[in-house]
């Protein structure tokens, strides 16, 4: 993301370090020295995030991240191209450890998986004056008992809440969940089968009732945000919050948002190009 000097665009995709793609080591290079010559503005996002969690020790033998199987299949792409341990490695974990967690221009906002002011002030005491996390805080929010590690999951990873009464569905990969994603961006999404994520065609899996309220957003300053795979033609969300994922990686669209200072996202600013 350019300075927001003008006209923009702000462009969100999986993630620097995601869990597919042959070039990651490419795609990285490109977007630091943006960053670092003054072009462009990056943010962590959770694959930033489990990626430095693997490679930093928990002080009891292993890492912040555990290396499961599970864990290892979701970096093993990223880890064989860029040589676990290496230089290499070790310096684009210490770069993406310097990215913040969101971006404020005070008229637009910028965050990976969900804006939500409860969390970013529940990170206040682990995060310097760019909400970027400190040492501390990225072992505070591998942490389950502290409350970093509830606020993290929110803003890089997005709400998941508790089907009612017990309810579980099976996701996309044919894993129960008792958990559900929610779309916080829509706030006329009132009850589970309209807020629930990623249940295209089998909604009634979901039941019709009320939804909380409280995660969803509801200012009057437009956020873009990235995390959630979506399908089809890049399209605007929501006049006041949308995703600009449209799963390039899955031979969707690259996509990017050009920002003049409209209060409003418009359809007419979203650029893409496809995979």
């Amino acid at each position: 993301m350019s300075d927001l000097t003008g006209s923009v665009a702000v462009p969100i995709c999986r993630g620097l370090e995601a869990i597919c793609g042959p070039k990651q080591m490419a795609v990285l290079r490109i977007a630091r020295d943006m960053v670092e010559a003054g072009f462009a503005r990056a943010i962590m996002g959770n694959h930033e995030f489990n990626a430095i969690a693997w490679a930093t020790p928990d002080g009891k033998g292993g890492h912040l991240r555990p290396r499961t199987s599970k864990n290892q299949d979701q970096h093993r792409g990223f880890l064989a191209q860029m040589g676990d341990g290496s230089e290499a490695h070790a310096d684009a974990i210490d770069w993406f450890g310097r990215l913040p967690l969101w971006l404020d221009f005070g008229e637009l906002r910028v965050v990976h998986a969900c804006w939500h002011r409860p969390s970013q002030q529940a990170l206040a005491n682990w995060l310097d004056a760019d909400a970027r996390l400190s040492d501390f805080g990225i072992h505070a929010a591998h942490k389950r008992s502290d409350p970093a590690f509830l606020a993290a999951e929110m803003l890089l990873k997005g709400p998941e809440v508790p089907l009612p009464n017990g309810r579980s569905f099976c996701d996309k990969d044919g894993h129960r969940r008792c958990e559900a994603r929610l779309k916080w961006w829509d706030p006329t999404a009132v009850t589970f089968r309209a807020a629930v994520l990623g249940m295209e065609g089998r909604s009634k899996d979901i039941p019709d009732e009320p939804v909380t309220m409280d995660l969803f957003y509801t200012d009057t300053v437009p956020v873009l945000f990235g995390h959630y795979w979506m399908k089809g033609e890049p399209a605007i969300l929501q006049p006041l919050a949308s995703c600009l994922d449209f799963s390039v990686a899955r031979d969707g669209y690259l996509t990017a948002y050009r920002w003049s200072g409209e209060l409003t996202l418009k359809a007419h600013n979203l650029v893409w190009v496809s995979a």
